[in-house]
């Protein structure tokens, strides 16, 4: 899990917008690539604790075999979260988004109870 709430400037203010958390995260990570190089599209699911930033990847034009069945996807990737009240930056594995929130709460939960 990575954590950042700072630039060279200095602390920044925390963001309280799905747009503001989508501009933190794509100020900090490169943007993810379909399969055929062509820029994927994020997405931002707000949610009690912060903001999920995840990409979706076009399934039109994905790599197929000789018999024209695809392919697997190409290992990693991630999901990023953009914590409500701190502003900061964790990345997760790149789960579908409900299962991403929930293990985020479960980090949350342990980091908290670590902090007892």
């Amino acid at each position: 899990m990575t954590s950042d709430n700072s630039s060279p400037a200095g602390p920044r203010a925390v963001p309280t917008t799905p747009q503001e958390a989508l501009e933190w995260v794509r100020s900090r990570f490169g943007p993810p690539r379909n399969t055929d190089g062509s820029p994927a599209l994020l997405q931002v699911l707000e949610f009690d604790l912060g903001y999920l930033v995840y990409a979706t990847y076009a399934t039109r034009g994905a790599p197929v075999d000789a018999n024209g069945r695809p392919l697997p996807a190409q290992p990693g990737g991630s999901s990023v979260v953009v914590a409500k009240e701190t502003g900061t930056v964790s990345t997760l594995p790149n789960y579908p988004p409900q299962q991403a929130i929930a293990l985020y709460r479960k980090q949350q939960h342990r980091r908290d109870a670590s902090e007892d």
